[in-house]
């Protein structure tokens, strides 16, 4: 019996290259938009690397608990750290990087771009107007 979802690289309905191996689908369309790779913490320093293409959206839904996994498990409201960075796929790759490094790596980069280890939510709420990021992340192109 044949599967109904295409091979990588093989073209949809749409005559737009699928990219399969996540949850969703990618065209190359969205894999031009600005993404967020960023890191939650608590008081106990616990830490947790997302990716998202809307960041003050993703951080109020750690901080509010609306979504079960390891942030609501561990309680981790505070935004210490993001880059914004062009295109879906080098987000998800500096995820992975991210997410590779040791602990005391993650924590030194923290603390050059977030000294205070302050939550930084206000901070993008206020630079974007809600929706718009401007200045304060690390910009990352490729």
């Amino acid at each position: 019996m044949r599967s109904s979802r295409n091979a990588p690289g093989k073209r949809n309905n749409h005559s737009s290259p699928v990219i399969l191996g996540t949850s969703e689908a990618r065209t190359p369309e969205s894999m031009n938009q600005k993404m967020y790779v960023y890191i939650m913490a608590n008081n106990r320093s616990t830490l947790y690397t997302g990716v998202t293409n809307n960041l003050v959206r993703r951080v109020y839904e750690h901080k509010q608990e609306l979504v079960e996994g390891f942030t609501k498990k561990y309680h981790l409201h505070k935004l210490v750290y993001y880059e914004d960075i062009d295109g879906q796929l080098q987000a998800i790759i500096r995820e992975k990087q991210i997410k590779d490094m040791n602990r005391t790596n993650k924590l030194q980069m923290i603390q050059r771009f977030n000294p205070q280890l302050e939550d930084l939510y206000s901070k993008i709420t206020e630079d974007s107007g809600q929706a718009r990021m401007t200045g304060g992340g690390v910009h990352v192109r490729h």
